[in-house]
């Protein structure tokens, strides 16, 4: 008889020895047969370097066949995913018709809304609240780790459960095993992921979810400046028997103990004979700001009041605001009594006020971030910085 264990014992050997870790903040998929963690380290082991591939030639238009065939499996794509995190969730009794959903994005500080199927289910006795989401959708929805984890999103286009970390610990689930919902299929949980969704115990595809019943439209999700959508607002518009949770908690709380510096709803820069003059003295109401920023998203939005819309998206005036956002940073630029969104001598002054109040006097990243929250992309920001660049170059 050989002295080598039989295929059975060594397989046994190795399932004996797997062991899974679900780090705080980290992602974890198995795929198949194999692991893959976001948070693993390297094993210290000398690995021959693969020989380098050659790069292969992109192909014509006339050699790509069109397919319908739906998405398997997603990979990394191009840019990173942005997050934008939500601030709110909400849980309304009824499917959020579409004005409400209208609604909830004019809301003060409100810069983001999605509405998806919600609902739970059973497994051994034990209840898990459940979003059922489009996961090309959704990615931006959910702390960067856990976007930028193609794993994620495959295992919920195979109709797999995406766990979160702390149900994972809380029932001493098991990440590639099989579960029996009561009365419904068997899921596997093919990822767990720290998903910063407060109540929700885990994602599954919007395909399983109407297979399973869940409630279509109910779950909603908003998303803007931290500690700053109002609850009563969001409960107005969904009724008083909606759920809301805050998931910004903390920084409402710091916001109770630092009130924010209240910002002039009248600074006159009075009606200058140029746009250069009017930026220049625009800028002027927000210490740290050259006037060079707002010159540039002139710029970009209108061409410097040629095109004042409404755009496409519903964006107003020389400087496109969003009416719900000039209802809280318009301001009385040049003293005549009225916050006009049209008039470029209280719109460019405006859009200081808003930059100002997302931190862009602090420079640096803070004036980037503050440039995003203007228009929520990164290309934007590089655009609006390049052209302040060669503003302040042709200036000088």
């Amino acid at each position: 008889m050989s002295g080598l264990p039989s295929f059975r014992a060594v397989m046994l050997m190795v399932i004996a020895v797997l062991v899974v870790t679900v780090a705080a903040g980290g992602v974890v998929v198995i795929l198949g047969d194999d692991l893959v963690s976001t948070t693993s380290e390297p094993s210290g082991e000398s690995v021959r370097s693969p020989r380098p591939q050659q790069p292969r030639p992109t192909p014509r238009l006339d050699e790509i066949v069109p397919s319908a065939e739906p998405v398997k499996d997603f990979g990394e794509g191009g840019p990173s995913v942005t997050p934008t995190p939500p601030r709110v969730l909400a849980i309304a009794p009824a499917a959020v018709p579409k004005q409400a959903r209208f609604r909830l994005g004019e809301l003060a500080h409100v810069q983001k809304v999605i509405v998806v199927d919600a609902g739970a289910v059973k497994v051994s006795g034990t209840g898990l609240n459940l979003l059922a989401v489009d996961p090309s959708g959704f990615r931006s929805w959910t702390p960067k780790p856990v976007a930028d984890q193609p794993g994620v999103w495959s295992a919920l286009t195979r109709g797999e459960l995406v766990a979160d970390a702390g149900t994972m610990r809380k029932y001493g689930m098991v990440l590639g095993a099989m579960y029996q919902v009561d009365g419904g299929p068997r899921l596997r949980v093919a990822a767990s992921a720290t998903l910063g969704l407060k109540g929700v115990d885990g994602l599954v595809s919007a395909d399983l979810g109407r297979s399973l019943g869940f409630a279509p439209g109910v779950a909603v999700l908003l998303h803007g400046k931290p500690g700053k959508i109002s609850e009563s607002g969001v409960r107005r518009l969904l009724g008083k028997d909606a759920q809301i949770l805050l998931l910004d908690a903390a920084d409402r709380a710091a916001r109770k103990r630092v009130p924010e510096q209240q910002q002039p709803k009248s600074v006159n820069v009075g009606r200058p004979g140029s746009y250069l003059e009017l930026y220049k003295a625009s800028a002027t109401r927000c210490p740290g700001l050259s006037w060079t920023v707002l010159a540039a998203i002139g710029q970009v939005e209108s061409g410097h009041g040629r095109n004042n819309g409404p755009s496409s998206a519903g964006a107003l005036g020389p400087m496109q605001f969003m009416p719900a956002t000039w209802k809280h940073y318009g301001v009385d630029g040049d003293g005549d009594g009225k916050a006009d969104i049209w008039s470029p001598y209280d719109a460019v002054p405006g859009a200081a006020n808003y930059l100002c109040a997302n931190g862009a006097g602090k420079g640096g990243e803070k004036l980037r971030k503050a440039i995003w929250f203007y228009n929520h992309s990164w290309e934007y920001v590089n655009k609006v910085m390049g052209i302040a660049e060669a503003y302040a170059r042709t200036y000088a």
